[in-house]
């Protein structure tokens, strides 16, 4: 089914589409899958197709990258963990963007870069603390906007400017920095759907569906207008199931 090895127009558009998509290394070809990786995120990626026309192949190693896909693997052998097939490159080209993406946010990718920028900073003084966790959320923000893909998922907001990155387990309550950057404890919220999720007047159930505290005023109501539930992973559930039962509780208790 693959073509091996890889004619003249089929290693060229492999090697087109990873290096458009920030996948510039090129690791060599092996039975007709070519592989390549990048100097920005882990993981590689290995590219085939049947011929010029397609179908292409896209294998992945990474499992992160993977889960957070939710695509149907091709019952195809090769390298990595999965493979999947593409009708034409078009898309193609949209799965390697976002493969790109995730793989700068999944899974420890934010830790990695946090505990460089962080591993000769003092942390004695409160002013050295919060200097260090400025520099962790503007990490994580970072890899939000990239896993979310700079829009937030409730209501379609892309201005960056009205996007928050949105702890559900606040950093100050997380048990590690590893769970302080985990894009799994975080939501990439507009402003006014911010305020409320981190005052727990608002949280989300396990479908993606707004949860609203009772006390929370009509009018209030009103204005937070969201088009379509979040999409979450079970990583994100077992998070905001910490934050119905605390935040969401106990403003619900308040308003009691």
């Amino acid at each position: 089914m693959i073509e091996a090895p890889q004619s003249f127009v089929v290693a060229t558009e492999c090697d087109k589409a990873a290096r458009d998509n920030g996948f510039r290394r090129v690791l060599g070809e092996r039975e007709g899958w070519a592989g390549f990786a990048s100097t920005t995120v882990p993981g590689t990626v290995h590219l085939a197709a049947q011929g010029p026309g397609g179908p292409w192949y896209l294998a992945l190693d990474h499992a992160g990258v993977i889960a957070a896909l939710g695509l149907a693997p091709a019952p195809l052998p090769g390298p990595g963990l999965a493979r999947f097939r593409f009708d034409s490159l078009t898309p193609l080209y949209q799965v390697l963007r976002r493969v790109y993406e995730l793989a700068a946010s999944l899974p420890d990718a934010p830790l990695v870069q946090f505990e460089a920028r962080t591993r000769a900073l003092p942390q004695t003084t409160e002013a050295e603390r919060l200097t260090v966790q400025r520099i962790g959320q503007e990490i994580f923000r970072a890899a939000l906007m990239d896993y979310w893909q700079g829009r937030c998922p409730l209501t379609g907001i892309a201005e960056p400017a009205l996007l928050r990155a949105s702890h559900i387990v606040p950093w100050a309550a997380c048990e590690s920095d590893a769970q302080r950057l985990d894009v799994h404890n975080g939501l990439l919220l507009s402003a006014l759907w911010d305020a409320a999720f981190d005052r727990g007047l608002v949280s989300f159930a396990d479908d993606g569906t707004p949860m609203f505290a009772p006390g929370l005023s009509g009018a209030a109501r009103a204005a937070l207008v969201w088009q379509a539930p979040l999409p979450l992973t079970d990583a994100h559930r077992r998070h905001l199931a910490w934050h119905r039962a605390q935040l969401f509780g106990k403003a619900a208790e308040g308003a009691a």
